[in-house]
């Protein structure tokens, strides 16, 4: 678990939702669950919260031990007013009275008037913790200077592209960083790299393991995203083994 800046525990664990849908989505969302994510990360954009409010309510697991984060829409025009809008209909779709964490999901639209709003809804108490997605560090400062401040910045981040920058600012800024595709989209070269397998095979580990477990030791919030059940263990699996420092330090180096 990992402490946001507004005291908020979030799981630096995840499961990412993009592209999963319809009936045989909702079962592999419940088989994350079963399986132990207690993270769940969607969006409007995604046109799945329907099935994850779905998979929540069958799981049989107590809402307050899931953390749920969805996104206002990418591209939208949004302000003040559309903002509230799209949230109720989020809401709405995941039969939810909350959502634990509600994203810009790209620094597109009225960003002062869609934080406005998501402040309000968050003194509310329909929203626990806001945040952004793929802002870049200014945009993300210009925020910090608001009444409330970003929890987490949600960007690509993977040994390949590391953001090395990024991640000193938004660490001296007290955000959060948080990964999606930690495997670079299912970038072959990722995890056929010689040197994530090397690490690998000491603790009887796949690359993929070895990419997550980085991430998390180093309190970097990350949502792996795959539909493939025995892939869903695999990512699941990275809490019983840790990095060495000259493991970290080897796998930085590729990026």
């Amino acid at each position: 678990m990992k402490t946001l800046n507004d005291g908020v525990l979030i799981p630096l664990l995840g499961y990412g939702t993009w592209d999963i849908r319809g009936k045989d989505g909702q079962a592999v969302i419940e088989n994350a669950l079963q399986v132990g994510f207690r993270h769940i990360d969607t969006a409007s954009y995604y046109r799945n919260e329907d099935i994850v409010g779905n998979a929540v309510k069958n799981s049989g697991i107590k809402r307050s031990d899931i953390f749920i984060t969805t996104k206002l829409m990418w591209g939208m025009n949004a302000d003040y007013k559309s903002t509230i809008h799209e949230f109720s209909g989020s809401l709405k779709k995941l039969q939810l009275d909350y959502v634990d964490l509600y994203l810009i999901h790209a620094p597109y639209g009225n960003i002062p008037e869609i934080w406005r709003a998501m402040i309000e809804l968050k003194k509310a108490g329909k929203i626990r913790s806001i945040g952004v997605s793929n802002f870049n560090i200014d945009q993300v400062k210009m925020l910090c200077q608001t009444e409330v401040k970003p929890s987490l910045n949600q960007i690509e981040l993977n040994p390949f592209n590391q953001k090395k920058k990024m991640q000193s600012e938004l660490q001296k800024l007290g955000v959060a960083v948080e990964s999606y595709s930690p495997f670079g989209q299912g970038n072959k070269k990722i995890l056929n790299n010689e040197t994530l397998i090397k690490i690998g095979k000491k603790y009887h580990k796949t690359a993929a393991q070895v990419i997550l477990r980085w991430q998390v030791q180093k309190k970097i919030i990350t949502i792996p995203k795959t539909a493939t059940p025995s892939r869903i263990v695999e990512n699941f699996n990275i809490f019983d083994f840790s990095l060495s420092d000259s493991d970290i330090q080897e796998i930085e180096q590729l990026g």
